[in-house]
């Protein structure tokens, strides 16, 4: 989901600023070339497969849309190439100021991602590591130079939009076929999106929109976002995603990867095939992404206003982390949620991937579905699987339920330092989450392994 918050003060705070990219590059030069090296040898240095890239004009698509779209009037046309500029811009401006978030390993990765979508590769691609420095110093330099820049307002038809009012710029740009997204994400990241609208649809009384070619976006690779109980899904960005989740995957997945691959027709070892089934896998998944979206939007456990005031509060520290797990975890497994959909339908390849993707400290707060799931690889009994979202619900709703009292009795006392420390000591100790003697660096490394595993969905509303 995509925050709204209503105030932007306190982002450039020295709390919320961490260390520039600049400082990291050396160190991660060389973890991206590990990345090209080690992980992708048959394909570094080749294009095979690559797609257009963003040479084309886009006033061209346009034009192209326009051709199926009627009643518009000539003077209400759009500058497109105008408007991609200045959202490109703004996607810049946050990607310079909030690098120093991830880790290196975890921001060479985002790159890796921005740099196929800049250059239309597909996902399986990797390009000879030189010609990647070369565009890393060329974005570390693009970066220096916005890193102390205000975002830009959007100017659309001669009238002028604050950058994060996205409603009031969907109003003049779905009718063209385009969609914006604004808002804020993980550790307060501001984020921005504009995309072809391919399609609209309306799913248990909420508005789905289905994007195509992304013109603009930010280091966040994210298949689905949410912002005023509308849902995006993002196409190009949800193949881009499963691949980096099956590329990645850890042996403790592998399984159940294996299962779910076999589910669509494809053998695990068979790279030929999965390339040339990937878009059909991940389109076949988009619904999953969709009912996650809907179990966040109609949660009544984890009260937004309250969530959204710890992240806010809490940004980019285990509180905040622990609140974004248990929230996805509800979405994930309350009445209108994701898995709960999967079983309706009875969707073994969307369960199947659900569990080989399942790590870290999701995994911790849902331990049964691994287990359950490996009963049904062999009885495929989905009452197993029930039994299992029930208590996964039943633990999130317990989790949401403390860190909103203590929060809301923190906010009582005026005393947030209070809050920190209760939360400390009542739920994030027992994880090993803590500042406690012996439990800091278990902290940092929960914190990277969610955060370098994660293009996962990013809630925020």
């Amino acid at each position: 989901m995509l925050e709204s918050l209503g105030v932007r003060q306190g982002l450039h705070g020295p709390a919320f600023l961490l260390p520039f990219f600049s400082s990291l590059a050396l160190d991660f030069r060389k973890i991206w070339f590990k990345i090209v090296v080690c992980f992708c040898p048959e394909s570094a240095g080749t294009d095979e497969g690559h797609g257009q890239g963003l040479t084309d004009s886009t006033d061209r698509l346009y034009m192209k849309l326009k051709q199926k779209r009627k009643g518009v009037r000539y003077q209400d046309m759009l500058d497109l190439d105008d408007l991609t500029r200045q959202v490109l811009e703004n996607c810049s401006i946050s990607d310079s100021r909030h690098a120093g978030l991830y880790s290196v390993c975890g921001l060479a990765l985002r790159l890796r991602d921005l740099y196929k979508w800049e250059k239309g590769l597909d996902p399986w691609i990797e390009m000879d590591s030189s010609v990647i420095l070369n565009w890393i110093g060329e974005k570390e330099e693009n970066w220096d130079q916005l890193e102390e820049k205000e975002f830009n307002k959007i100017t659309i038809l001669d009238k002028t939009y604050d950058p994060f009012d996205a409603v009031g710029i969907n109003e003049v740009l779905e009718p063209h076929g385009f969609l914006y997204g604004a808002g804020y994400v993980h550790s307060l990241k501001p984020s921005f999106l504009l995309a072809v609208l391919e399609e609209k649809r309306l799913i248990d009384g909420y508005p789905v929109y289905i994007l195509g070619k992304e013109l603009a976006r930010d280091l966040l690779t994210m298949p689905a976002l949410s912002q005023n109980d509308r849902i995006l899904i993002r196409k190009e960005a949800a193949k881009l995603f499963l691949w980096d989740l099956i590329f990645f995957i850890k042996n403790s997945g592998r399984g159940a990867l294996r299962f779910a691959l076999e589910s669509y027709g494809v053998k695990e070892q068979d790279s030929k095939a999965l390339r040339r089934n990937l878009a059909r896998i991940s389109d076949a998944e988009t619904e999953t992404y969709i009912y996650h979206e809907l179990g966040e939007i109609r949660d009544t456990v984890f009260d937004r206003h309250i969530w959204r005031d710890i992240n806010a509060t809490f940004p980019h520290t285990p509180i905040e982390l622990l609140a974004r797990v248990v929230k996805d975890l509800l979405a994930d497994t309350n009445e209108h949620g994701r898995l709960r959909h999967i079983v309706r339908e009875q969707k073994e390849a969307s369960l199947a991937l659900y569990a080989a993707f399942l790590d870290g400290l999701r995994k911790e707060l849902f331990p049964e579905l691994k287990e359950a799931f490996k009963e049904f690889t062999e009885t495929h009994n989905w009452q197993v699987i029930e039994q299992a979202i029930s208590r996964g619900y039943t633990r999130a709703k317990n989790y949401a339920e403390m860190m909103s009292r203590i929060y809301s009795e923190g906010k009582q006392k005026n005393d947030m330092n209070w809050v920190e420390v209760e939360m400390e000591k009542r739920l994030l100790n027992p994880l090993g989450m803590g500042k406690a003697e012996g439990k800091e660096n278990a902290s940092k490394k929960h914190f990277t392994e969610e955060e370098d595993n994660g293009n996962h969905i990013d809630q925020s509303s």
